[in-house]
């Protein structure tokens, strides 16, 4: 009974712990060029609605998507080089573990048949002193 009734609490605490991420308030995501006067003029434009105020906040998320789009795409083009740069290395890392990886199997194939011939060695050595032992008792 106790030791279910703790694992039961320790999933609900796992299950509380997993979910206050997924409902975690905020925005991971901040887009270049950020400017809350800019989010800001929309509650302004509700209420006091000008030509003015419609001009000017028109021609800045303009300005603001060029620059942002060009330095996204500049960006996207970093992130894309070295994400080629980092595959490459990976590629030059997995032939270089294959080799060690088919020396290491060799060095034990050998190792192992270095060990089975020491073996055999040992048992020889130890039949010529039981041999050597036999004759020294006959001879007394």
């Amino acid at each position: 009974m106790i030791k279910t009734s703790k694992i039961l609490a320790i999933s609900i605490f796992m299950t509380l712990a997993c979910s206050g991420v997924a409902f975690a308030d905020g925005n991971a995501f901040t887009p270049l060029n950020f400017d809350n006067a800019n989010y800001n003029n929309s509650s302004v434009r509700t209420s006091a609605a000008t030509t003015t105020t419609s001009n000017v906040t028109s021609t800045t998320p303009q300005q603001v998507e060029v620059t942002g789009s060009s330095n996204m795409q500049s960006a996207i083009l970093k992130l894309d080089n070295a994400q080629v740069d980092v595959r490459n290395e990976l590629l030059n890392l997995k032939a270089q573990y294959s080799d060690i990886d088919s020396q290491y199997k060799l060095i034990k194939n050998e190792r192992k048949a270095l060990d089975k011939q020491i073996k055999t060695t040992e048992k020889r050595i130890k039949q010529i002193e039981k041999a050597k032992e036999k004759i020294r008792k006959n001879m007394i």
